[in-house]
């Protein structure tokens, strides 16, 4: 709150110019005018000192609270899984992992987490703009994923209740399906992952989902899991070359030959993540004689870039920011079946097909501008 000048109108009335805003760019401006006649100078000082103490506990509320909601937002952003999982042997292609990764998101972001019985839905159009692929390929994608991800399975260790370590092997989801109008996957995980996703008990890693997601082999998003589990301490133990091969998912018949293995799998996978991830990685391999027969793996945190803060312009307000998937997914509905949208329409295509593309639409800064005033119409604030 800024007192810009006090003037003085006549011999009963001084006139207050006041600007007030949390954002020192779109300060406000509001004159009061007091009158001598009926208020006391000591009267005007104490209604002055009131005002000043509201907007300040007013900004500090909004400023908490923005706070608050950048938290959420990057805690929502957290892959969370037990060691179990992550040591796991499996063999899942890369659109298979990245919509366990989204659905794990989507449960976070939703408040309803994961169970074993209600559904979480992943629209393609998260899928495109988290992993930036192509549109036309993106619905491919998911729709061979969801038919090859029902029959994939994993095996993982666990010590069982009398103390001895039990072998388990499980499905990944109990079901799952595509709805091709809507541009949507439902996954229902399956029983066993549950826990092995949600407990947050002795033993778990967590790391962001923008870690992975420019990540193009599914062998270096598996090898980026293994190794943030040891992140404690920047380096893993020797994994043997027949441990290391099933965490990754290299079937027994893929890459026997060792050179062919690291030429494939393993250094491509630590370039990738060298140059796209927030870790440097380096590798050893230990042999008996002249065999190899394991690796061992050191890593380190990358110094994170300096940020400059730009200071936005008041009168290009960045509003698609404040959109959450969720809204984007329910006004896309809604404006699809508003008459002003007709111009947007394209011939034969269903309200559902309509709503998938607007809701694509709404990624885009500029188009999302171009809606607002029907958005706002809608309901959106």
């Amino acid at each position: 709150m800024l007192l810009d000048s006090l003037k003085h109108c006549d011999s009963n009335a001084f006139e207050l110019h006041i600007y007030t805003s949390i954002d020192p760019y779109l300060y406000i401006y509001r004159p009061i005018s007091i009158h001598l006649s009926t208020l006391s100078i000591h009267f005007i000082i104490c209604i002055f000192t009131y005002i000043l103490i509201d907007v300040y506990y007013s900004c500090r509320k909004e400023i908490l609270n923005m706070s608050r909601n950048v938290k959420e937002r990057e805690n929502n952003m957290l892959i969370v899984k037990d060691n179990a999982l992550i040591n796991a042997s499996y063999n899942l292609e890369l659109v298979e992992q990245r919509l366990i990764l989204l659905a794990i998101i989507e449960a976070r972001e939703n408040g309803k987490g994961i169970n074993a019985n209600d559904p979480l839905t992943i629209h393609a159009s998260t899928y495109i703009q988290t992993f930036n692929v192509e549109k036309h390929s993106a619905y491919m994608s998911l729709k061979e994923a969801c038919k090859s991800l029902f029959a994939r399975q994993f095996s993982y260790s666990e010590i069982n209740k009398n103390g001895n370590l039990t072998q388990y092997t499980s499905r990944w989801v109990s079901k799952i399906g595509y709805t091709k109008n809507e541009a949507t996957v439902e996954i229902i995980f399956a029983p066993d992952v549950v826990p092995l996703i949600t407990r947050l008990e002795e033993h778990f890693t967590s790391y962001e989902l923008e870690q992975v997601a420019q990540l193009q082999s599914k062998y270096a998003t598996r090898l980026y899991e293994i190794l943030i589990a040891w992140r404690s301490t920047g380096k893993t133990p020797i994994f043997s070359i027949d441990e290391f091969r099933k965490q990754i998912g290299v079937i027994d018949s893929e890459y026997k030959i060792i050179s062919n293995f690291k030429l494939r799998v393993l250094e491509p996978s630590i370039k990738q993540i060298n140059d796209l991830t927030d870790i440097a990685v380096t590798y050893e391999q230990h042999k008996k004689g002249r065999t190899i027969t394991g690796f061992s793996f050191r890593f380190k945190q990358k110094q994170k870039e300096k940020k400059i803060e730009t200071h936005r312009d008041p009168n290009t307000a960045d509003l698609f920011t404040k959109m959450t998937d969720a809204q984007r997914h329910m006004f896309s509905h809604k404006l699809s079946e508003m008459p002003e949208m007709s111009k947007y329409s394209q011939g034969t295509e269903s309200y559902q097909q309509f709503a998938v593309r607007i809701a694509d639409m709404l990624l885009q800064p500029d188009k999302f501008r171009e809606l607002y005033p029907l958005l706002e119409k809608a309901g959106f604030k």
